[in-house]
């Protein structure tokens, strides 16, 4: 039985290029191309058994700054991935940004080269 609350995320995006190199380059990742029912996605890389998800590209998929936040494992210290975020396209919203002074971590949100709100997390 899978315990996690998620278990996928959709990213829409218009320019699936540019989404990837975004994604590449904010989460040092990679992805896998694939293709379904005119839809062009980009599978994020990841372990076997844990929560991913996709970049996509289709006619019912529009990016949105208002919708659900996925936030991202900014790894130990999340400056690293949001500035390499904001210096390939993606825009501040919110800086990194203590939870409870620091005793649950912090995070940041910014806008992804798409115009979707995204998050960052992590422990410090």
């Amino acid at each position: 039985m899978n315990t996690h609350v998620a278990s996928w995320f959709d990213i829409p995006v218009t320019d699936m290029q540019r989404a990837k190199n975004f994604y590449q380059t904010l989460l040092a990742t990679t992805f896998k191309d694939d293709e379904m029912n005119g839809l062009q996605m980009a599978i994020f890389a990841s372990e076997e058994g844990a929560v991913s998800g996709m970049l996509v590209q289709g006619e019912c998929y529009q990016p949105s700054s208002t919708g659900t936040v996925v936030y991202f494992n900014g790894g130990e210290d999340l400056n690293l991935p949001l500035d390499r975020g904001l210096q390939n396209g993606g825009s501040p919203i919110l800086p990194k940004t203590p939870i409870h002074d620091g005793e649950c971590g912090y995070f940041a949100l910014l806008s992804d080269s798409e115009g979707n709100r995204i998050g960052l997390y992590s422990p410090s």
